[in-house]
């Protein structure tokens, strides 16, 4: 039965509803199922007729389709073929015909397409954009640049390769004269439309996206047909940078307008073409640096004008790593820099004040150092530090002159915060050397300047005032933010507690300020891994800490609100990970805070980062409190995190998985209780298995299962349910880690007499997958769990065993495996503990394995060679290395997929710990089995070894 038009608009109407919203949804992936879905969702996106609510929900959820059902991990359709052909037949032509907001959802859609198609199965697209191009409809060429863009700009952040640079001079083959032209005819529409406002701003937005295609065709490298041009095109490019038309300007001051994004893009493509063309634009430059320079010298500081400063100030600084950076090394010149571009763009302005009492939120993630390229100040501060790269003496002594001046008008009037404001600004600029790391903040510092004596001098007494001005306490955290890994131990001692003192103020920026600063403290250590700042001193003021940080965090009980400022729950995630047990006296509080938290933000999560920072900051009571409390928080957690499940909040469930296994690790001698045996009931279905950011955190869950209820999973026949999940994730790259995994937990726990009739299938399923699709992981997992096996005769397994089952498969198909697989590429296991098995799977074979002695007499004499080739470096798994890493968590894929939880990390299992000097084992167990054998080893040695590898056993033997 195909999709019913109508039903699936009525559908997307209560999707946008929270009340409604969990149903239409459920209803919507029931309808997703049915033929020409996709095509339905197109048509309802098409009709003017239906509200532009529906038809924006209809584009939404046809781009997230795309992204879920196009193709799975191997390039293979998820829709059927006439289904495929009919939405690209139509896809372009609809994404010229419907408003902008519309388009950017299609053209999300569009670039998920390319990035599996094109251009070898879509190779008619350029074709059909380019033949949908017009001398001046500006709707139809938006629609088609729109489109372009989208498919364009995915190559932007690639490294080069033959293939990519083959699409792209397909693209351009076709593409490249048709663009020019198209160039020349909009320059020609803006002349003639000069008196015609709202002709002349469509027009400028065909301009504006003919300039992001510009940069995308160029990203990767110089196109022959932009070379030719390159004069006519830098002409146009300067017409524009400098054009103004009052028809065009925005009427509020905050507001970029379609002149500002335009010259913006300008910018941009500027900087491209110093970094990457300098050579062929070179002679072109001159008049651009002139420019720019003029337009800043002129440049109101209204907010609007933002972007354009900033871009401008990133193309000098590209200017300012070439050759022609020359000019700058000039004490007039520098001045009039500093004063005419740098301080003003340094210097707080109202709107940033206003910024700082009305979004407080927003001040602070534009002002962070690297969240935000696009304020003035990090533009300023970025070109003043790339001159100061060039000319460090000239630039650190000219600014230095400016930080005193600004000093000294303080010090005379200490009511104009504003001029110590500046002076700390540029001192931090010059003071700093390179790039800040997200751990240690600056690691190289200018060595002319002494940045702790600055601290002691004009930063320490606003760090110690509770009561002064807000702007002035938040540079003083901010110092001892971005200088932190500079600070002396000594110094730390004493700012940590002034740092948590500011905790406590009453105004967003400064509390948030020192949270974050109290996070990187935190997380700091010395030279020998030790933390910086002494435990006892943290865990004396723990409990009243994290209360006042729960406090802050629900200060607003909306949802919205609480999960508004991921800095202090990183802040919490940091001081439970720094205190570890010690948080044991007050478990109940804090998991009392977490879970509340989550209860009210799961009816509308918002913030991914906040989240992870709550599920991380869970996992580390689980991890600290799990092993003496993990009854008592099996019980506090289990109705919450069911709850979750139950409703099935998507952001969340790959986490409460996460979690549930940790806690079920946390005690793993434990009974699974009933609550987890419905559970389990639950999570073998294979419709739970369909959602893949699920799969990981439910393999892990499962994994976690299993030694708890041994007996109850056999007596519920719970075990071919479980094969059948082996099988899926066995089937997907994807998810091979995964499936491995489980196949060797439930070996481990489950009796061989009750798994063995199991066997062949099982190896049926690994061998078709190495042979159809094997990628090297699969192969390294497969060499894993032959040595997994074959290590493992006291539980009735072996290399023997796992030969029979083979032969079961096909006769003799071992000989060939071990050959070309398991002993070729067993030197590259990478994991100590993987090459540990290795090695007891070998002597083990050596020295037990019958079928070594009469089928494979070469194998056992091979067998010996790789066995000694591994010995040369034992392995040794490490310790149990408790330390925590940090992950960056702008790195981290969010989304509705999986996120690993660092607190929930299992660290690789030693499935030997009895065996702790390998060669020694080696030894001891080849001698013991000669005995056992009546010195059969021995008269193998000497009959089927070279000299050679004689000499170099005898040492064990």
């Amino acid at each position: 039965m195909a999709a019913d038009l109508s039903s699936i608009a009525q559908l997307l109407d209560a999707s946008l509803h929270p009340q409604q919203r969990k149903q239409a949804e459920d209803a919507l992936k029931a309808e997703s199922e049915k033929p020409n879905f996709s095509l339905a969702l197109l048509h309802i996106v098409q009709s003017s007729e239906l509200s532009p609510t529906t038809r924006l929900a209809g584009a939404l959820y046809f781009k997230n389709f795309v992204r879920r059902a196009w193709v799975d991990e191997d390039g293979n359709y998820g829709l059927p073929e006439e289904e495929v052909v009919a939405i690209k037949r139509e896809l372009i032509g609809l994404m010229v015909s419907v408003p902008p907001n519309l388009q950017a959802q299609l053209g999300e859609a569009v670039s998920t397409i390319a990035d599996s198609d094109f251009y070898a199965r879509w190779d008619t697209l350029v074709d059909d954009l380019v033949s949908r191009l017009t001398p001046n409809n500006t709707t139809v060429n938006n629609g088609v640049l729109r489109v372009a863009h989208s498919i364009f700009k995915r190559w932007r952040p690639l490294f080069r390769s033959d293939d990519l640079f083959t699409e792209i001079n397909h693209v351009l083959t076709k593409f490249g004269a048709p663009f020019l032209t198209l160039l020349q005819n909009t320059d020609t529409l803006i002349e003639s439309s000069q008196n015609n406002p709202a002709a002349l701003k469509e027009a400028f937005t065909t301009l504006e996206l003919i300039i992001k295609l510009f940069f995308d065709l160029s990203c990767q490298d110089l196109p022959p047909v932009f070379e030719d041009h390159l004069a006519a095109i830098s002409a146009l490019l300067h017409k524009y940078l400098t054009y103004d038309n009052p028809a065009l300007h925005t009427d509020d001051d905050g507001e970029s307008g379609v002149l500002e994004y335009l010259k913006a893009g300008i910018f941009e493509a500027l900087m491209l073409y110093t970094q990457k063309y300098e050579d062929a634009f070179g002679t072109q430059l001159s008049s651009f640096v002139d420019t720019t320079w003029n337009f800043l010298m002129h440049i109101g500081m209204e907010t609007k004008y933002d972007i354009l400063v900033s871009r401008a100030l990133q193309f000098l600084t590209a200017i300012a790593g070439t050759q022609f950076a020359q000019p700058f090394n000039d004490q007039k010149v520098l001045v009039q820099v500093m004063e005419s571009v740098i301080i003003p763009n340094l210097q707080l302005r109202e709107s940033d004040m206003e910024l700082f009492e009305d979004e407080p939120i927003e001040f602070i993630r534009r002002d962070l150092e690297g969240s935000d390229n696009d304020t003035r100040r990090r533009a300023a501060t970025t070109f003043l530090r790339q001159l100061m790269s060039k000319f460090e003496d000239l630039v650190t002594n000219t600014a230095k002159t400016y930080v005193d001046q600004y000093l000294a008008k303080y010090q005379q009037d200490s009511s104009d915060w504003r001029s110590k404001d500046t002076a700390t600004y540029l001192f931090c600029a010059i003071a700093a050397k390179g790039t800040a790391t997200a751990a240690q903040g600056v690691l190289s510092v200018n060595p002319h300047l002494d940045i702790l004596n600055f601290f002691q001098q004009h930063i320490a007494s606003d760090l110690e005032s509770t009561g002064g001005n807000g702007i002035l306490q938040v540079d003083a955290i901010k110092y001892i933010y971005i200088f932190r890994s500079q600070l002396t131990p000594q110094l730390w001692q004493a700012a940590f507690p002034l740092l948590v003192n500011q905790l406590g103020s009453p105004n967003y920026v400064i509390h948030t300020y020192a949270a974050i600063a109290v996070e990187r403290a935190l997380f700091m250590t010395d030279n020998d891994r030790q933390p910086i700042i002494s435990k006892n001193d943290v865990l004396n003021v723990s409990k009243d800490l994290l209360s006042h940080l729960f406090k802050l965090i629900t200060k607003d009980s909306r949802p919205e609100k609480i999960q508004e400022n991921e800095f202090l729950m990183k802040c919490t995630m940091r001081v439970l990970i720094f205190i570890r047990d010690g948080v044991l006296p007050f478990t109940d509080l804090v998991l009392t805070n977490l879970i509340n938290i989550t209860k009210v933000i799961r009816h509308n999560p918002s913030n991914p980062r906040f989240q992870y920072f709550l599920f991380e900051s869970i996992g580390a009571v689980i991890r600290f409190a799990g092993p003496s409390q993990g009854a008592n928080l099996e019980t506090v957690l289990y109705d919450p995190f069911a709850s979750i499940l139950q409703e099935d909040v998507q952001e969340f469930v790959p986490y409460v998985f996460q979690l549930f296994a940790a806690l079920l690790e946390a005690n793993p001698s434990g009974r699974l209780s009933d609550l987890y045996v419905a559970l389990l009931d639950v999570i073998i279905k294979p419709a739970v298995w369909e959602t893949r950011g699920n799969v990981p955190a439910l393999a892990r869950f499962l994994k976690a299962m299993i030694p708890r209820d041994v007996e109850g999973i056999i007596a519920r026949d719970q075990i071919e349910p479980i094969l059948g999940i082996f099988q899926k994730l066995v089937s997907s790259k994807a998810h091979e880690s995964s499936a491995f995994e489980l196949i060797e937990t439930l070996i481990t726990y489950i009796p061989l007499a009750v798994l063995e009739r199991f066997f062949v299938t099982i190896l049926q399923l690994m061998m078709t997958r190495l042979s159809s699709t094997g990628t090297e992981n699969l192969r390294q997992k497969f060499i894993c769990f032959y040595h997994f096996i074959s290590a493992r005769q006291e539980k009735g397994m072996g290399a023997d065993f796992f030969i029979a089952v083979t032969d079961k498969v096909q006769r003799d198909v071992f000989k060939q495996i071990y050959l070309t697989i398991i002993l070729p590429d067993t030197q590259k296991l990478s994991r100590p503990t993987d090459r540990k098995t290795a090695v007891v799977s070998y002597t083990k074979t050596l020295t037990d394995s019958q079928a070594f002695v009469d089928r494979y007499p070469k194998g056992w004499s091979l067998t010996t060679q790789r066995l000694l080739e591994l010995l040369v470096n034992p392995p040794v798994p490490s310790a149990a290395d408790d330390i925590i890493p940090d992950q960056d968590v702008d790195e981290l894929g969010f989304g509705v997929g999986f996120t690993q939880l660092n607190t929930c990390k299992k660290a690789p299992q030693d499935p030997f710990p009895e065996i702790t000097d390998v060669k020694a084992w080696v030894g001891g167990y080849l001698k013991e089995a000669n005995t056992r054998h009546g010195g059969r080893i021995e008269h193998l040695v000497q009959d089927r070894l070279q000299p050679e590898v004689k000499a170099a056993l005898a040492e064990y033997l």
